[in-house]
């Protein structure tokens, strides 16, 4: 009979955090039983932490994901697309630091951790007064509501102010700990949200040739949709599936780093460093890059392994978008404490943002305005497809004139007039669509930010559109399914790709006027009519069949696999 063993099943090292002080305010300590000093932390306290964390991680991000964005400019190996959009990221992390426009129109889903330590008094509920920070933060600043509330099984109301939120309270019981409450503070959108994957796996594939081609493929199948260079997390084996995924979400918050290198008998969790770099390496070769071909991918992998029933092994796939919004946060006898992060990110934008490059315009070309194929979509719809037809996909663009937005429930509801004989409204067949669903527009500007959605969710409804009439020109971000390919084909239509991520930069820089078309009372899903200028964009699938995604989920069998040993 084994011995008894008790390891915490992740035993994370000490913090490195670098924190700043909120306030003293709401935080005492009382002696009690025994001698022991307890802390005392008022609602309030919690309530102004939430709040702050919610605005920081909105318009802030952490020093070392800007230093890997940075990175990628000065990397000769990264392809000129790669640079476009790192350069592109780093002016919306600069636009959004203003504290105005938040760096991603999807504000996200509030999720809350907390961990309370044995000697922690608070009064009342915590998750309520956690929750009044959320709300504080959603309908005090120019975020988006997201969340829905289910009123029957199948009708939904926006609940107006972006709760509920999910929030997760665990005891610490620690030594070391009894005096402290942690939290870890995220904001998910869905286009990240929606990349976690779990699969049961067998252990045929805990051998590295087969981890390898296992990776490979899923990572391929994750696409571009959720704004990359990411942060990859996975994770190998669980107690649960549920444990596992929660474990790559964290994992991808950079929240594990300070977990163990090498595994015991005790069966805790550790980091794979050297798989780690295997996976990286493998997402530089994909050639997907930072969302139109290249090397950046990713910034960093995260794999994390786990102890498994010796029937089960879950493997668990998350990421972190370039909105890499979290932070970490205490409560401590000496105060409020949040995460630093950073500033002022406009020390890390190169000298000269905007080379007048001389560059090619067909292909992924150079960082300068004038590598772009300019579009005029004031002109008729014939027109601006006949000018789109005589360039290759993945040319640059640079879009001025109107769009319309329609998203989810504006195409549900259009493809449900047009089932019902109607038809196709005139604004869709006039003007491309723009699949967008915007923030709250800050007090004196034209438009809150403003980025793409993830256009697959709405690949369905592209074959009866375009026979409508409707949808020939789509603009949003990610790849799109081969029913997308083959109705542009048949109906002479194209799907833009914008870049995924810089919605504070598109909304001040591009998006000149907003105005509601119809559907008012859907809010952000409402069909708006925007007037751009010089909005970026390009060719991802054309009016000859062509995909620019086509090929990059087709796994090579010799990427993910190890190099023979030399003889």
């Amino acid at each position: 009979m084994a011995d008894f063993l008790y390891e915490d099943l992740l035993p994370i090292g000490e913090d490195p955090t670098r924190y700043r002080l909120l306030t003293t305010e709401g935080v005492s300590t009382v002696e009690g039983p025994g001698g022991r000093t307890f802390l005392q932390v008022e609602p309030e306290a919690m309530r102004l932490l939430t709040e702050t964390a919610l605005h920081d991680i909105s318009h802030y991000l952490r020093t070392e994901h800007l230093t890997q964005l940075a990175s990628i400019l000065d990397d000769p190996e990264a392809s000129n697309n790669d640079k476009f959009v790192a350069l592109d990221l780093l002016k919306n992390a600069n636009i959004a630091a203003a504290g105005v426009l938040p760096m991603c129109q999807d504000t996200g889903t509030a999720i809350v951790m907390g961990k309370r330590g044995q000697q922690v008094l608070t009064p009342g509920d915590d998750e309520e007064a956690i929750a009044r920070g959320v709300y504080d933060a959603y309908t005090r600043l120019n975020l988006r509501y997201s969340q829905n509330a289910p009123i029957t099984m199948w009708d939904e109301k926006n609940t107006g102010s972006n709760l509920p939120a999910q929030i997760e309270l665990y005891a610490d019981t620690a030594a070391g700990h009894e005096n402290s409450y942690k939290f870890l503070f995220m904001a998910k959108g869905g286009g990240s949200a929606n990349k976690s994957y779990l699969f049961q796996e067998t252990k045929a594939i805990l051998n590295p040739d087969s981890m390898m081609q296992f990776l490979e493929a899923k990572i391929r199948g994750i696409g571009t949709a959720a704004c990359p260079p990411y942060h990859l997390a996975i994770v190998v084996g669980g107690t649960s599936a549920e444990f596992a995924l929660k474990t790559a979400k964290y994992a991808s918050a950079h929240y594990l780093d300070e977990l163990p290198t090498e595994g015991a008998i005790t069966g805790r969790g550790f980091r794979d460093l050297d798989l780690e770099q295997k996976v990286f390496e493998l997402t530089q070769k994909i050639g997907i890059g930072a969302q139109f071909g290249g090397k950046y991918f990713c910034h960093d992998v995260r794999v994390v392994r786990l102890p498994r029933h010796g029937a089960s092994l879950p493997v668990a796939i998350a990421v972190s978008c370039s909105a890499d919004r979290q932070a970490k946060a205490k409560i401590t006898p000496e105060g409020v404490f949040l995460e630093q992060l950073e500033f002022d990110p406009g020390r890390f934008l190169p000298e000269v943002t905007d080379k007048q490059l001389d560059a090619e315009t067909s292909g992924v070309s150079g960082t300068g305005k004038g590598a772009a194929v300019k579009i005029d979509l004031t002109k008729p719809m014939p027109e601006i497809l006949a000018e789109l037809s005589k360039h290759p996909v993945k040319t640059r663009l640079s879009l001025t004139g109107p769009l319309v937005v329609a998203r989810d429930i504006a195409h549900s509801k259009i493809k449900e007039r047009l089932d019902a004989g109607e038809e196709m409204p005139q604004y869709l067949k006039d003007h491309p669509v723009y699949y967008a669903g915007p923030a709250k527009t800050p007090d004196g500007m034209a438009s809150g930010s403003f980025g793409p959605t993830t256009a697959g969710r709405m690949d369905s409804y592209v074959e009866q559109f375009q026979a409508a009439g409707g949808s020939m020109v789509m603009l949003a971000k990610g790849n799109r399914s081969k029913q997308v390919t083959d109705a542009c084909n048949a109906h002479g239509g194209f799907y833009l790709g914008s870049i995924g991520g810089p919605a504070a930069r598109l909304a001040l820089d591009c998006i000149k006027n907003v105005e509601v078309v119809e559907y008012e009372e859907l809010g952000m899903e409402a069909v708006w009519k925007i007037d751009v200028e010089d909005f970026p964009a390009f060719i991802v699938v054309d009016d000859k069949g062509n995909d620019f995604f086509a090929h990059t989920g087709e796994v090579t069998l010799t990427i993910g696999k190890r190099p023979e040993p030399v003889s």
